[in-house]
């Protein structure tokens, strides 16, 4: 079994999703539970440009995007020796459980279904931090 990933809640933050309201809705929670720095991204390509321009020591993503969608986006930061630990959630309308286990293979470190409240993303962060 792989170590957890190292968590720290003081790091900035990715968003990523392709729907703006949706976007505004994560951000605003991680904001009310404590992160000081959330940025978001449209899609996943942005979201690459954006993780060589700044460090990020959590992930949100969408799985359905185009043109490259959330798994997508997930692998290519595993490959990444820079992020290949930084805590990924998956935050999805996907719930069936061949996709929850297709995103543990690729190493996902949390899953959360749309929709959702403040409480049930902190609950899945505090997972993270967790030993």
């Amino acid at each position: 079994m792989a170590a957890r990933p190292q968590f720290d809640r003081t790091a900035a933050v990715l968003v990523v999703d392709d729907h703006r309201t949706m976007q505004a809705i994560i951000c605003s929670h991680l904001r009310r539970i404590g992160f000081a720095v959330v940025d978001a991204a449209g899609d996943a390509v942005t979201a690459l440009t954006m993780l060589r321009q700044r460090r990020y020591g959590l992930v949100l993503s969408d799985w359905n995007m185009e043109p490259m969608d959330g798994i997508a986006l997930l692998r290519s930061l595993r490959a990444d020796p820079v992020y290949a630990r930084v805590p990924f959630i998956l935050v999805t309308a996907e719930s069936r459980p061949d996709q929850v286990l297709a995103a543990q293979r690729h190493g996902v470190d949390g899953y959360l279904v749309k929709p959702f409240d403040r409480a049930g993303l902190q609950r899945r962060i505090d997972a993270l931090a967790q030993p």
